[in-house]
């Protein structure tokens, strides 16, 4: 195939048939993004809101794609960026450079095969998941009922059985009626539907795909499980890469609670002797028992009585597993329906059993500075019942990042936020990259220079391609320095007079990010009774229905938690103040984020700056990101806890924010809200 026209080419025929205009760091991120590709050198690109980062990693991507006949995975954190992508960018794109590229370019979008509607579960008469105390509730009864119903009339329209097509959508319980995990899936050749199965034929389309948009979960699953779940692939381009940590984590999290033990034995009920259902309800019970008399919290070793009652559990999970596929067998051919409930049981009894080993296996390592896996009791409340579970989580997914993924595919990794403290190091130390300051990128490279490369450690480059955004003029960062610091004893009242006196100002138009729901909910309800203008609540309704109200009211104000953080994108006058109640550290319960702070201190670093510091500089670059959304926006972000300028770690978690005009002068901002109320909106 003859050499394709150059990314800046490419580019400027895109942007030209999008009626778009040239941005200078659009042109800089897809200059490196192809430098990182054609020298297999990993990059870090910060691109703020308004660069036009997709554009920027799709074109080299399409252009390699093409070139090569490899297929480029582009992984998200979001549904909306992934709808984004496929419903909007790709398309256009790939009608603007069909010409240049020689063809028209193929993207499929690929995701878990839970996400799919299994045809043979909803046509078949496999028995539906054990009974909780939900159930016992008429109504919700009736509800899943209707849900499942209207589940199986959907299954004649659809034509991908993708759930996120579903709308409005249904609870996860619905959802599992009609759904099944890789575990649990027959697999194509032995299924009645298997030439028809939705996920089987996403993962057919995505193998002819030059590009493939997936989620972070699902890379991880084919990076860490050593199951092929993506196609053959070179280049891999995370977006919204400040949250692959979170999302990997996720991933690689396991449980173990009395209702999973519980819901394997009854799925293995008519299946295997009944000495062997009754042993693993019994394990159960003892479960039970155990946890019940236990507080929640991290387990630094094993408590008294948990190693006998976990060999019991593996051991009974184990035999009815045994029993259920004994070695060497395999499923009836003729009986699809029995095949299926046999994998549903065989899935449940495995995870019990790998629960139950993963934690005795961590506890065997007398050293805990050397286990790799953190354990700890959750104690939930639901409807008044408290579920005890115990969950197990990986310390660091670097080491599985880096041998999994950046040394399997050459990695682009991008966000608007990825500095921390004013450097790339931070986020690159939990990507499992090299503990020291990498290369800065020259975009000249990308125009036929040769970087310098070092065969025997893994190499990457960072760029900050800036915003289209002044912030200096356009935004104001307000630390209300007067207050006192915050309590835990929720929102003290001067807290809740600044934010009356800023939304007063501002005419409503306000986004209110508490760090917790008890908070948002506190504020909402004194608020509402102080304020002549309508104040909304995360809860009242789905998330993306109050952030469409928000939007079309300028004088509504719209209070919540962590998925406003980084959910929200209303540009224009119906955004004009977003108010941070306090710096986001983690809680100081947090098992996993205290384990990995004690882990940084082992290893004599500052525990406190390495992973709760570094943890609330990403949420605040996130929350203050929420103001500025067009280069026609103007307002305030107000923080009112004073630690910001008091503290000593103050200047860093500044440094992870955009370089907004700086005050603590009340009467400033106010005055500088009421300009911007009475101002008419920039067109």
């Amino acid at each position: 195939m003859p050499e394709l026209p150059p990314v800046p080419t490419l580019l400027a025929s895109a942007v030209e048939a999008l009626g778009g205009t040239a941005r200078k760091g659009q042109q800089t991120m897809a200059a490196a993004v192809a430098h990182s590709i054609d020298t297999k050198e990993h990059l870090a690109v910060q691109a703020g809101t308004g660069t036009g980062k997709s554009l920027a990693y799709l074109i080299p991507s399409l252009r390699h794609a093409v070139q090569t006949g490899r297929t480029v995975v582009v992984s998200t954190a979001t549904i909306a960026l992934q709808r984004q992508l496929v419903d909007r960018d790709l398309p256009r794109l790939a009608e603007a450079l069909e010409k240049p590229l020689g063809r028209r370019a193929k993207f499929a979008i690929l995701k878990g095969r839970n996400n799919y509607l299994c045809l043979n579960k909803i046509n078949s008469a496999i028995p539906d998941e054990a009974p909780d105390a939900e159930l016992f509730d008429a109504f919700a009864i009736s509800r899943l009922g209707r849900e499942v119903q209207r589940l199986n009339e959907w299954a004649s329209d659809t034509q991908t059985g993708d759930r996120d097509e579903l709308t409005p959508g249904v609870t996860d319980r619905a959802w599992r009626q009609v759904s099944v995990s890789s575990r649990e899936c027959l697999g194509k050749s032995r299924c009645p539907f298997g030439t028809d199965c939705f996920a089987e034929r996403a993962r057919g389309e995505s193998g002819q795909a030059d590009v493939v948009v997936t989620n972070h979960a699902l890379l991880a699953i084919d990076a860490i499980s050593g199951i092929q779940v993506l196609p053959e692939h070179d280049v891999v381009v995370i977006d919204e890469a400040h949250e692959l940590v979170d999302r990997v984590t996720g991933v690689a999290t396991s449980e173990l609670s009395t209702a999973a033990i519980s819901a394997a034995a009854k799925r293995c009920a008519k299946l295997v002797d009944e000495k062997e259902v009754d042993r693993l309800e019994g394990a159960a019970e003892a479960w039970h028992g155990l946890l019940d008399e236990l507080p929640p919290g991290r387990w630094d070793r094993l408590p008294e009585g948990a190693a006998p009652v976990l060999a019991l559990v593996r051991d009974a999970a184990w035999n009815c597993r045994t029993a259920l596929a004994p070695q060497g067998s395999t499923a009836p051919q003729g009986d699809p329906d029995a095949a299926a409930t046999r994998n549903l049981a065989l899935s449940a009894v495995e995870e019990v059993h790998d629960a139950a080993v993963r934690v005795l296996t961590t506890f065997e390592e007398s050293d805990p500075a050397a286990r790799r896996d953190v354990v700890w009791l959750a104690v939930e409340d639901v409807r008044g019942v408290a579920r005890r579970t115990v969950h197990m989580a990986p310390l660091s997914v670097g080491g599985l990042l880096r041998s999994r993924l950046f040394a399997a595919a050459t990695v682009v990794l991008t966000s608007a936020t990825l500095q921390v403290g004013g450097s790339f190091d931070g986020l690159a130390g939990t990507w499992g990259l090299p503990a020291q300051s990498p290369n800065t990128v020259d975009p000249a490279l990308a125009n036929g220079g040769e970087a310098p490369s070092d065969s025997g450690a893994i190499r990457w480059n960072s760029l900050d391609v800036g915003s289209p955004f002044d912030h200096a003029k356009s935004g104001i960062l307000y630390v209300a320095k007067h207050l006192p610091a915050p309590g835990r004893d929720g929102l003290a009242p001067a807290y809740l007079d600044e934010i009356e006196r800023l939304i007063r100002a501002a005419g409503g138009r306000t986004l209110g990010l508490f760090s917790s729901m008890r908070a948002a909910k506190a504020a909402t309800e004194i608020l509402r009774e102080r304020l002549d203008t309508p104040v909304l609540c995360q809860g009242d309704d789905a998330t993306g229905a109050l952030v469409r109200r928000f939007a079309e009211d300028d004088a509504t104000s719209l209070f919540g938690t962590l998925s406003l953080w980084q959910g929200v994108d209303v540009p224009g006058p119906s955004l004009s103040l977003v108010i941070l109640d306090r710096i986001p550290f983690p809680r100081p319960d947090d098992p996993l984020l205290v384990a990995r702070q004690r882990a940084v201190e082992s290893r004599g670093g500052n525990g406190f700056m390495t992973i709760a510091a570094n943890h609330a500089a990403l949420l605040l670059a996130q929350g203050t990101g929420r103001l500025l959304r067009s280069v026609h926006d103007r307002g305030v972000v107000a923080i009112l806890d004073p630690r910001l300028v008091t503290a000593r770690y103050g200047a860093y978690l500044r440094a992870s924010l955009p370089p907004y005009w700086e005050t603590s002068d009340p009467e400033v901002v106010t005055k500088a809200l009421q300009r911007l109320t009475a101002a008419p909106a920039a067109k």
